[in-house]
């Protein structure tokens, strides 16, 4: 048993018992949220998959100037997580309301993108976008995990995730046919992913249910400083925002292949494609493994992942399509095996009625380590090159992933370790 399931007996009183034909079944609440992600995701990436090459390319923004946008793009998303969290947590439970209202700020973004032509009025349109993703993280992570018995909250992790990357899939390939259609229209983009985008706040205001459910005992509400000393969630908080430190965003990584491949722009957009359709393959799966095997082996698994495929870049610059495809089945991968398995700790080591409040703390250390990791990408980019740029953080991903798998060993340890860091009585 996990040491955070093992802190919150009510959460496992609340969840039904498994029995036959049920240890498979994924929660409706679940189900609807991965059907609202899938489908804003395919208007999220449509975005993404153009905007490095649309800044880059058209608008001639210097890889030291795209550092700072796509920071700002991670850092805004960073400044509005703790909010949502709290804010989803008041009453007995407003996940929902919160949700939506990060949605719809979100959705409220794809529009305006066709009206700034700008690089800072972009980067304020991009920070408004990751703000509203800030603020509907926590709470949306925070229903799937009160729906879902402890012990198979990986498993949901992945299924959400999963339906998230169909969307992910999507979105790139969407973008694509639409560049093929009107080669340069990125306007054109944009105006499509505004409608995908409205759709999905539609679904989520008439599919997902307003409250999940509720705890048959409640202990002492625990203030946010209470929450900071929570030794798990401490914990999980900070290997969250280090290894984020060390992970070198989507963009640099589609830029540098693109650059490796010398692909032209309208095929761009499919380099997302490779690393969604192995998540879509693997996040189940490896969620489920990280049921069984331990959470710590997961993470581990991941980030080894990635590492290889840093070293792939370094080692063979000039490797071509099969270079590229072993590059995006290794991020693929990683992101398989450690976004639902860090949302799973997360959701254990906080108690369930602040539960909202717990997620958002550790995706805040993460956001804030993934914003200083794009600036210094961008920086070490511009001032010596995407190889050194690369040689650097895979050196800090090295360490970075030593001392976070010692971390988060402290997290999902053994039953007597799991007693030791319990929170003394008041």
């Amino acid at each position: 048993m996990y040491l955070a399931d093992s802190r919150n007996p009510a959460a496992s009183a609340a969840a039904p018992a498994p029995g036959p034909g049920r240890s498979a079944r994924i929660a409706p609440t679940v189900l609807a949220l991965g059907t609202v992600s899938l489908i804003t995701d395919v208007s999220s990436e449509m975005v993404t998959a153009v905007l490095p090459l649309y800044l880059v390319a058209a608008l001639g923004v210097s890889p030291l100037g795209f550092g700072v946008l796509d920071g700002a793009f991670n850092g805004a998303s960073a400044s509005l997580r703790l909010l949502g969290g709290l804010l989803g947590d008041r009453g007995g439970g407003r996940h929902k309301a919160v949700a939506a209202a990060g949605y719809g700020l979100s959705a409220l973004c794809r529009p305006a993108l066709l009206l700034v032509r700008t690089a800072p009025l972009i980067g304020l349109v991009l920070a408004a976008d990751r703000l509203g993703k800030g603020l509907r993280t926590a709470p949306r992570d925070a229903m799937i995990s009160l729906a879902t018995p402890p012990e198979r909250r990986g498993r949901a992790f992945g299924v959400h995730r999963a339906m998230d990357t169909v969307g992910a899939l999507s979105g790139p390939l969407l973008a694509f046919l639409v560049l093929r259609t009107a080669p340069g229209g990125y306007r054109a983009v944009f105006t499509v992913s505004s409608y995908v985008a409205a759709l999905g706040v539609l679904v989520l205001v008439l599919l997902v249910p307003g409250r999940g459910p509720a705890p048959q005992a409640r202990g002492p509400r625990l203030r946010l400083g209470a929450l900071l000393r929570l030794p798990a969630l401490r914990r999980t908080t900070a290997c969250a925002a280090l290894l984020g430190l060390a992970t070198v965003s989507d963009s640099f990584l589609y830029l540098l292949l693109q650059g490796r491949l010398h692909l032209p722009a309208g095929w761009f957009p499919l380099l997302p494609l490779g690393t969604a359709a192995v998540y879509l393959l693997l996040a189940v799966p490896l969620g489920a493994l990280a049921d069984r095997i331990g959470r710590r082996r997961a993470f581990v698994l991941g980030h080894a992942a990635l590492l290889t495929g840093y070293g792939l870049l370094l080692a063979r610059p000039g490797g071509g399509l099969p270079l590229a495809a072993a590059v995006l089945l290794l991020h693929g991968l990683f992101y398989a095996a450690t976004d639902g398995t860090l949302a799973a700790v997360a959701a254990g080591a906080v108690p369930e009625e602040r539960r909202g409040a717990g997620l958002a703390l550790v995706g805040t250390g993460q956001a804030a380590g993934r914003f200083l990791c794009s600036l210094a990408v961008g920086a070490l980019w511009t001032r010596w090159g995407d190889t050194t740029a690369l040689a650097v953080m895979a050196a800090v991903l090295t360490v970075a992933v030593t001392v976070a798998v010692r971390l988060l060993g402290r997290v999902t340890g053994d039953p007597e370790r799991a007693a030791a860091d319990r929170p003394a009585p008041h």
